[in-house]
Protein backbone atom coordinates (compact mmCIF):
# COMPACT_ATOMS: atom_id res chain seq x y z
CA UNK A 1 0.00 0.00 0.00
CA UNK A 2 3.01 2.48 0.51
CA UNK A 3 4.22 1.47 -2.52
CA UNK A 4 1.04 2.44 -4.31
CA UNK A 5 1.04 5.89 -3.08
CA UNK A 6 4.55 6.50 -5.36
CA UNK A 7 2.45 5.93 -8.26
CA UNK A 8 -0.06 9.04 -9.30
CA UNK A 9 -1.61 6.66 -11.85
CA UNK A 10 -3.26 4.14 -9.76
CA UNK A 11 -5.88 7.30 -8.07
CA UNK A 12 -7.59 6.82 -11.12
CA UNK A 13 -10.86 5.67 -11.47
CA UNK A 14 -12.28 3.46 -14.59
CA UNK A 15 -16.03 3.13 -15.38
CA UNK A 16 -16.21 4.19 -12.10
CA UNK A 17 -14.32 1.59 -10.17
CA UNK A 18 -10.44 1.69 -9.11
CA UNK A 19 -7.47 1.11 -11.48
CA UNK A 20 -6.97 -2.76 -11.25
CA UNK A 21 -3.35 -2.49 -13.33
CA UNK A 22 -2.52 -5.83 -14.22
CA UNK A 23 -0.60 -5.01 -18.25
CA UNK A 24 2.96 -4.50 -16.36
CA UNK A 25 4.36 -7.13 -18.83
CA UNK A 26 3.14 -4.43 -21.64
CA UNK A 27 4.57 -1.34 -19.86
CA UNK A 28 4.93 -0.51 -15.98
CA UNK A 29 3.68 2.57 -14.18
CA UNK A 30 5.57 4.83 -12.98
CA UNK A 31 6.91 6.28 -9.44
CA UNK A 32 6.87 9.82 -8.80
CA UNK A 33 10.44 9.62 -8.89
CA UNK A 34 10.71 9.06 -12.12
CA UNK A 35 7.98 11.64 -13.14
CA UNK A 36 9.98 14.03 -10.99
CA UNK A 37 13.63 13.19 -12.59
CA UNK A 38 12.49 14.07 -15.89
CA UNK A 39 10.46 17.13 -15.08
CA UNK A 40 14.10 17.91 -12.86
CA UNK A 41 16.10 17.67 -16.12
CA UNK A 42 14.05 19.46 -18.43
CA UNK A 43 13.31 22.36 -15.81
CA UNK A 44 16.69 22.93 -15.01
CA UNK A 45 19.81 21.09 -16.84
CA UNK A 46 18.01 20.75 -20.38
CA UNK A 47 20.99 21.00 -22.76
CA UNK A 48 22.96 18.93 -25.63
CA UNK A 49 25.64 16.12 -24.10
CA UNK A 50 29.36 16.11 -24.67
CA UNK A 51 29.57 19.04 -26.95
CA UNK A 52 29.20 21.87 -24.52
CA UNK A 53 31.79 23.32 -21.84
CA UNK A 54 28.73 25.58 -20.58
CA UNK A 55 27.42 24.80 -17.18
CA UNK A 56 23.77 23.31 -18.43
CA UNK A 57 25.49 20.63 -21.09
CA UNK A 58 27.94 19.92 -18.46
CA UNK A 59 25.50 19.34 -15.76
CA UNK A 60 23.23 16.96 -18.72
CA UNK A 61 26.23 14.95 -19.63
CA UNK A 62 27.18 14.03 -15.66
CA UNK A 63 23.30 12.96 -15.61
CA UNK A 64 23.13 11.13 -18.67
CA UNK A 65 26.50 9.49 -17.82
CA UNK A 66 25.32 8.59 -14.58
CA UNK A 67 22.59 6.82 -15.84
CA UNK A 68 24.74 4.22 -17.99
CA UNK A 69 26.57 3.95 -14.88
CA UNK A 70 23.44 2.94 -12.94
CA UNK A 71 22.63 0.45 -15.62
CA UNK A 72 26.14 -1.34 -15.66
CA UNK A 73 26.15 -1.51 -12.19
CA UNK A 74 22.28 -2.80 -12.51
CA UNK A 75 23.13 -5.80 -14.72
CA UNK A 76 26.93 -6.42 -13.60
CA UNK A 77 28.42 -4.65 -16.77
CA UNK A 78 30.86 -1.96 -17.67
CA UNK A 79 29.30 1.68 -18.71
CA UNK A 80 31.82 1.31 -21.53
CA UNK A 81 29.22 -1.81 -23.04
CA UNK A 82 25.71 0.02 -22.32
CA UNK A 83 24.31 1.53 -25.27
CA UNK A 84 21.49 3.24 -24.84
CA UNK A 85 18.64 2.93 -27.71
CA UNK A 86 14.87 3.53 -28.05
CA UNK A 87 14.47 -0.08 -26.87
CA UNK A 88 14.97 -3.94 -27.02
CA UNK A 89 13.38 -3.94 -30.34
CA UNK A 90 16.14 -1.69 -31.63
CA UNK A 91 19.02 -3.59 -29.68
CA UNK A 92 17.70 -6.93 -31.20
CA UNK A 93 17.37 -5.49 -34.25
CA UNK A 94 21.03 -3.99 -34.15
CA UNK A 95 22.60 -6.88 -33.19
CA UNK A 96 20.79 -8.86 -35.82
CA UNK A 97 22.29 -6.46 -38.83
CA UNK A 98 25.53 -4.93 -37.03
CA UNK A 99 26.90 -8.07 -36.17
CA UNK A 100 24.77 -10.85 -37.50
CA UNK A 101 24.93 -9.38 -41.14
CA UNK A 102 28.84 -9.22 -40.75
CA UNK A 103 29.51 -12.68 -39.54
CA UNK A 104 26.91 -15.25 -41.31
CA UNK A 105 27.20 -16.92 -44.79
CA UNK A 106 24.84 -19.44 -46.55
CA UNK A 107 24.56 -22.59 -44.40
CA UNK A 108 25.14 -20.87 -41.28
CA UNK A 109 22.20 -21.55 -38.64
CA UNK A 110 20.65 -19.36 -36.77
CA UNK A 111 19.15 -21.03 -33.43
CA UNK A 112 15.55 -18.96 -31.54
CA UNK A 113 13.25 -21.01 -29.22
CA UNK A 114 9.46 -21.06 -30.95
CA UNK A 115 8.11 -18.98 -28.54
CA UNK A 116 9.72 -15.67 -29.37
CA UNK A 117 8.56 -11.95 -29.06
CA UNK A 118 8.21 -10.75 -33.21
CA UNK A 119 11.06 -8.76 -31.90
CA UNK A 120 13.91 -11.41 -31.52
CA UNK A 121 12.01 -13.62 -34.63
CA UNK A 122 11.36 -11.19 -37.36
CA UNK A 123 14.73 -9.57 -37.56
CA UNK A 124 16.51 -13.23 -37.49
CA UNK A 125 14.21 -14.30 -40.71
CA UNK A 126 15.37 -11.33 -42.43
CA UNK A 127 18.82 -12.44 -41.65
CA UNK A 128 18.75 -15.61 -42.70
CA UNK A 129 16.22 -14.57 -45.92
CA UNK A 130 19.68 -12.06 -47.14
CA UNK A 131 22.43 -14.27 -46.09
CA UNK A 132 21.17 -17.78 -47.16
CA UNK A 133 21.80 -18.79 -43.69
CA UNK A 134 19.02 -21.33 -41.71
CA UNK A 135 16.69 -20.00 -39.20
CA UNK A 136 16.26 -23.12 -36.42
CA UNK A 137 13.45 -23.54 -33.58
CA UNK A 138 13.83 -24.78 -29.89
CA UNK A 139 10.86 -26.38 -29.40
CA UNK A 140 9.44 -25.20 -26.44
CA UNK A 141 7.40 -28.44 -24.58
CA UNK A 142 4.00 -29.10 -23.49
CA UNK A 143 4.67 -27.56 -19.57
CA UNK A 144 6.44 -24.43 -21.58
CA UNK A 145 10.04 -25.18 -20.83
CA UNK A 146 13.18 -25.55 -23.15
CA UNK A 147 14.70 -29.13 -23.17
CA UNK A 148 18.20 -28.72 -22.69
CA UNK A 149 18.96 -31.91 -24.34
CA UNK A 150 16.86 -30.30 -26.91
CA UNK A 151 19.41 -27.25 -26.93
CA UNK A 152 22.09 -29.85 -27.04
CA UNK A 153 20.79 -31.40 -30.15
CA UNK A 154 20.04 -28.30 -32.24
CA UNK A 155 22.91 -26.31 -31.54
CA UNK A 156 25.91 -27.62 -33.50
CA UNK A 157 29.68 -26.94 -35.44
CA UNK A 158 26.77 -24.88 -38.00
CA UNK A 159 25.21 -23.22 -35.50
CA UNK A 160 26.75 -18.84 -35.58
CA UNK A 161 23.85 -17.15 -33.42
CA UNK A 162 21.72 -18.19 -30.37
CA UNK A 163 19.06 -15.64 -30.20
CA UNK A 164 16.88 -16.93 -26.78
CA UNK A 165 14.25 -14.98 -25.03
CA UNK A 166 15.18 -15.06 -21.05
CA UNK A 167 11.54 -14.94 -20.13
CA UNK A 168 8.87 -15.69 -21.95
CA UNK A 169 6.30 -12.90 -22.52
CA UNK A 170 3.51 -15.36 -23.36
CA UNK A 171 4.35 -18.04 -20.87
CA UNK A 172 6.01 -16.50 -18.04
CA UNK A 173 8.92 -19.15 -18.10
CA UNK A 174 12.09 -18.45 -16.92
CA UNK A 175 14.71 -19.97 -19.70
CA UNK A 176 17.73 -21.81 -18.68
CA UNK A 177 19.56 -19.34 -20.35
CA UNK A 178 23.22 -19.62 -18.64
CA UNK A 179 22.52 -23.49 -19.26
CA UNK A 180 21.95 -22.67 -23.38
CA UNK A 181 24.66 -20.17 -23.44
CA UNK A 182 26.99 -22.84 -22.12
CA UNK A 183 26.22 -25.22 -24.78
CA UNK A 184 26.61 -22.88 -27.62
CA UNK A 185 29.50 -21.63 -26.34
CA UNK A 186 31.10 -25.46 -27.15
CA UNK A 187 30.38 -24.60 -30.73
CA UNK A 188 31.84 -21.14 -30.89
CA UNK A 189 28.16 -19.42 -31.47
CA UNK A 190 27.26 -16.04 -30.27
CA UNK A 191 24.73 -15.51 -27.41
CA UNK A 192 21.85 -12.48 -27.89
CA UNK A 193 19.45 -12.58 -25.31
CA UNK A 194 16.00 -10.53 -24.84
CA UNK A 195 15.66 -9.60 -21.73
CA UNK A 196 12.74 -7.47 -21.82
CA UNK A 197 10.91 -9.65 -19.55
CA UNK A 198 13.63 -10.90 -17.27
CA UNK A 199 14.94 -7.66 -15.94
CA UNK A 200 12.47 -6.02 -13.82
CA UNK A 201 11.72 -9.46 -12.07
CA UNK A 202 14.45 -10.96 -11.63
CA UNK A 203 18.36 -10.71 -10.63
CA UNK A 204 20.67 -10.62 -14.00
CA UNK A 205 24.27 -10.39 -14.12
CA UNK A 206 26.05 -10.19 -17.11
CA UNK A 207 29.61 -11.85 -16.07
CA UNK A 208 27.70 -15.28 -14.53
CA UNK A 209 25.05 -15.82 -17.16
CA UNK A 210 28.09 -15.86 -20.22
CA UNK A 211 26.08 -14.20 -22.76
CA UNK A 212 27.18 -11.74 -25.07
CA UNK A 213 24.87 -9.50 -26.41
CA UNK A 214 21.39 -8.35 -23.69
CA UNK A 215 18.78 -6.52 -24.38
CA UNK A 216 15.91 -4.75 -22.75
CA UNK A 217 13.70 -1.65 -22.96
CA UNK A 218 13.10 0.32 -20.20
CA UNK A 219 9.06 1.04 -19.59
CA UNK A 220 9.19 -2.14 -18.50
CA UNK A 221 10.84 -1.78 -15.56
CA UNK A 222 9.62 1.86 -14.37
CA UNK A 223 11.24 3.63 -16.56
CA UNK A 224 10.15 6.25 -19.30
CA UNK A 225 9.04 4.99 -23.09
CA UNK A 226 11.70 5.08 -25.52
CA UNK A 227 15.21 4.37 -23.79
CA UNK A 228 16.13 1.01 -24.60
CA UNK A 229 19.27 -0.99 -23.42
CA UNK A 230 22.05 -2.87 -25.53
CA UNK A 231 24.57 -4.82 -23.39
CA UNK A 232 27.44 -6.12 -25.52
CA UNK A 233 30.73 -7.54 -24.77
CA UNK A 234 33.40 -4.88 -25.25
CA UNK A 235 35.92 -7.01 -27.49
CA UNK A 236 32.74 -8.00 -29.66
CA UNK A 237 31.08 -4.27 -29.58
CA UNK A 238 34.56 -3.05 -30.91
CA UNK A 239 34.62 -5.46 -33.84
CA UNK A 240 30.92 -3.97 -35.03
CA UNK A 241 30.71 -1.23 -37.72
CA UNK A 242 28.44 1.74 -36.93
CA UNK A 243 24.63 1.93 -37.97
CA UNK A 244 23.74 5.59 -37.79
CA UNK A 245 26.41 8.13 -38.87
CA UNK A 246 27.48 11.73 -37.52
CA UNK A 247 26.56 13.20 -34.09
CA UNK A 248 28.31 12.20 -31.39
CA UNK A 249 29.54 9.11 -32.55
CA UNK A 250 32.70 10.60 -34.75
CA UNK A 251 35.95 11.25 -33.71
CA UNK A 252 37.44 12.82 -36.63
CA UNK A 253 36.39 14.20 -40.05
CA UNK A 254 38.26 15.11 -43.10
CA UNK A 255 36.35 15.96 -46.47
CA UNK A 256 37.45 12.69 -47.37
CA UNK A 257 36.71 10.22 -44.32
CA UNK A 258 35.66 10.06 -41.02
CA UNK A 259 36.95 7.88 -37.76
CA UNK A 260 34.89 7.03 -35.00
CA UNK A 261 34.19 7.46 -31.70
CA UNK A 262 35.12 4.65 -28.73
CA UNK A 263 32.56 2.12 -27.54
CA UNK A 264 30.19 2.99 -26.61
CA UNK A 265 29.48 6.36 -28.33
CA UNK A 266 30.08 5.12 -31.86
CA UNK A 267 26.75 3.60 -31.44
CA UNK A 268 24.53 6.24 -30.15
CA UNK A 269 24.69 8.86 -33.13
CA UNK A 270 22.97 12.04 -33.02
CA UNK A 271 21.64 13.74 -30.11
CA UNK A 272 20.91 10.71 -27.24
CA UNK A 273 17.64 10.20 -25.78
CA UNK A 274 19.18 12.37 -22.41
CA UNK A 275 15.80 12.91 -20.54
CA UNK A 276 14.73 9.04 -20.51
CA UNK A 277 18.09 7.63 -19.87
CA UNK A 278 18.10 9.93 -16.87
CA UNK A 279 14.56 8.37 -15.87
CA UNK A 280 15.53 4.97 -16.32
CA UNK A 281 18.37 5.58 -14.29
CA UNK A 282 15.75 7.04 -11.67
CA UNK A 283 13.48 4.19 -12.05
CA UNK A 284 16.73 1.40 -11.20
CA UNK A 285 17.62 3.45 -8.68
CA UNK A 286 13.56 2.66 -6.78
CA UNK A 287 13.81 -0.82 -7.87
CA UNK A 288 17.40 -0.64 -6.01
CA UNK A 289 16.02 0.16 -3.41
CA UNK A 290 13.50 -1.99 -2.69
CA UNK A 291 15.90 -5.00 -3.61
CA UNK A 292 15.26 -7.36 -6.48
CA UNK A 293 15.02 -10.24 -4.03
CA UNK A 294 12.37 -8.18 -2.31
CA UNK A 295 10.45 -7.58 -5.57
CA UNK A 296 11.15 -11.44 -6.92
CA UNK A 297 9.59 -12.89 -3.34
CA UNK A 298 6.24 -10.29 -3.84
CA UNK A 299 6.27 -11.45 -7.12
CA UNK A 300 5.99 -15.42 -6.55
CA UNK A 301 3.82 -14.74 -3.76
CA UNK A 302 1.24 -13.15 -6.21
CA UNK A 303 1.70 -16.39 -8.75
CA UNK A 304 1.01 -18.78 -5.99
CA UNK A 305 -2.39 -16.53 -5.29
CA UNK A 306 -3.24 -16.66 -8.99
CA UNK A 307 -2.22 -20.19 -9.68
CA UNK A 308 -4.58 -21.07 -6.68
CA UNK A 309 -7.48 -18.70 -7.87
CA UNK A 310 -7.07 -18.92 -11.84
CA UNK A 311 -7.15 -23.25 -11.73
CA UNK A 312 -10.58 -23.32 -9.63
CA UNK A 313 -12.12 -21.46 -12.08
CA UNK A 314 -14.14 -24.00 -14.60
CA UNK A 315 -12.78 -23.83 -18.30
CA UNK A 316 -9.72 -21.52 -17.68
CA UNK A 317 -6.28 -23.03 -19.06
CA UNK A 318 -3.66 -21.61 -18.30
CA UNK A 319 -0.40 -21.63 -20.55
CA UNK A 320 3.07 -22.28 -19.39
CA UNK A 321 4.26 -23.83 -16.37
CA UNK A 322 1.93 -24.14 -13.12
CA UNK A 323 4.86 -23.48 -10.54
CA UNK A 324 5.03 -20.22 -9.04
CA UNK A 325 8.98 -19.96 -9.01
CA UNK A 326 9.06 -20.95 -12.50
CA UNK A 327 7.72 -18.19 -14.01
CA UNK A 328 7.90 -13.95 -13.97
CA UNK A 329 4.83 -12.41 -12.91
CA UNK A 330 2.19 -13.12 -15.76
CA UNK A 331 -0.61 -15.79 -16.57
CA UNK A 332 -1.34 -16.19 -20.31
CA UNK A 333 -5.06 -17.81 -19.97
CA UNK A 334 -7.77 -19.04 -22.26
CA UNK A 335 -11.65 -19.35 -21.18
CA UNK A 336 -13.87 -21.90 -23.15
CA UNK A 337 -15.73 -20.68 -25.26
CA UNK A 338 -15.02 -17.16 -25.04
CA UNK A 339 -12.51 -15.01 -26.88
CA UNK A 340 -9.63 -13.49 -25.26
CA UNK A 341 -10.72 -9.65 -26.59
CA UNK A 342 -14.01 -10.18 -25.18
CA UNK A 343 -12.61 -11.41 -21.56
CA UNK A 344 -10.35 -8.08 -21.47
CA UNK A 345 -13.43 -5.86 -22.45
CA UNK A 346 -15.62 -7.53 -19.54
CA UNK A 347 -12.77 -6.82 -17.35
CA UNK A 348 -11.98 -3.30 -18.64
CA UNK A 349 -15.70 -2.80 -18.05
CA UNK A 350 -14.67 -3.62 -13.95
CA UNK A 351 -11.64 -1.37 -14.49
CA UNK A 352 -8.90 -4.35 -14.43
CA UNK A 353 -6.34 -3.42 -17.10
CA UNK A 354 -5.46 -6.76 -19.21
CA UNK A 355 -4.12 -7.42 -22.29
CA UNK A 356 -5.37 -9.88 -25.43
CA UNK A 357 -4.29 -10.99 -28.70
CA UNK A 358 -1.21 -12.89 -29.87
CA UNK A 359 1.10 -10.58 -27.23
CA UNK A 360 3.43 -10.54 -30.83
CA UNK A 361 3.91 -14.11 -30.47
CA UNK A 362 1.91 -15.02 -33.24
CA UNK A 363 3.64 -17.86 -34.47
CA UNK A 364 3.39 -19.93 -31.31
CA UNK A 365 -0.23 -19.05 -30.86
CA UNK A 366 -1.65 -20.63 -34.10
CA UNK A 367 0.69 -23.52 -33.06
CA UNK A 368 -0.95 -24.29 -30.50
CA UNK A 369 -4.29 -23.45 -32.85
CA UNK A 370 -5.42 -20.47 -30.00
CA UNK A 371 -7.15 -17.33 -31.64
CA UNK A 372 -6.08 -15.45 -28.90
CA UNK A 373 -5.13 -14.99 -25.28
CA UNK A 374 -5.61 -13.37 -22.42
CA UNK A 375 -2.43 -11.97 -20.34
CA UNK A 376 -2.23 -10.50 -16.60
CA UNK A 377 0.85 -9.22 -15.48
CA UNK A 378 1.48 -7.79 -11.93
CA UNK A 379 4.30 -5.97 -10.15
CA UNK A 380 5.89 -4.32 -7.17
CA UNK A 381 2.14 -2.08 -6.26
CA UNK A 382 0.19 -5.33 -7.33
CA UNK A 383 -1.49 -7.24 -4.28
CA UNK A 384 -3.66 -10.47 -3.31
CA UNK A 385 -6.64 -7.96 -3.65
CA UNK A 386 -6.12 -6.74 -7.31
CA UNK A 387 -5.72 -11.08 -8.09
CA UNK A 388 -9.15 -11.56 -6.64
CA UNK A 389 -10.62 -8.73 -8.52
CA UNK A 390 -8.93 -10.42 -11.64
CA UNK A 391 -10.81 -13.99 -10.42
CA UNK A 392 -14.05 -12.46 -9.97
CA UNK A 393 -13.91 -10.61 -13.45
CA UNK A 394 -13.39 -13.96 -15.12
CA UNK A 395 -16.09 -15.30 -13.27
CA UNK A 396 -18.55 -12.24 -14.27
CA UNK A 397 -16.90 -12.74 -17.67
CA UNK A 398 -17.91 -15.98 -17.91
CA UNK A 399 -21.98 -15.31 -16.30
CA UNK A 400 -22.43 -12.57 -19.25
CA UNK A 401 -20.34 -14.12 -22.45
CA UNK A 402 -20.45 -18.01 -22.03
Amino acid sequence: KEIQKDFPILKREIMGNRLVYLDNAATTQKPCAVIDALVDYYSNHNANVHRGIHTLSEEATELYENARNKVAAFIGASPDEIIFTKGATESLNRVAFEYGLSILKPGDKIVISNVEHHSNLVPWQVLAQKTNATLVYLEVDAEGKISLEDARNVIDSSTKIVAVTHASNVLGTIFPIKEIAQIAKKHGAIVCVDGAQAVPNIKVNMQSLGVDFYCFSGHKILGPTGIGVLWGRKALLEKIPPFEYVGGMIDTVSYDSATWAEVPYRFEAGTPNVADAIGLGAALDYVTALGMDSIREHEIMLNTVALDLLLKIKGVNILGPLNAEERTGLISFTVEGIHGHDIAAVLNSLGIAVRSGHHCAMPYHKKLNISASTRASWYIYNDAEDIKALADGIEKAKQMLG
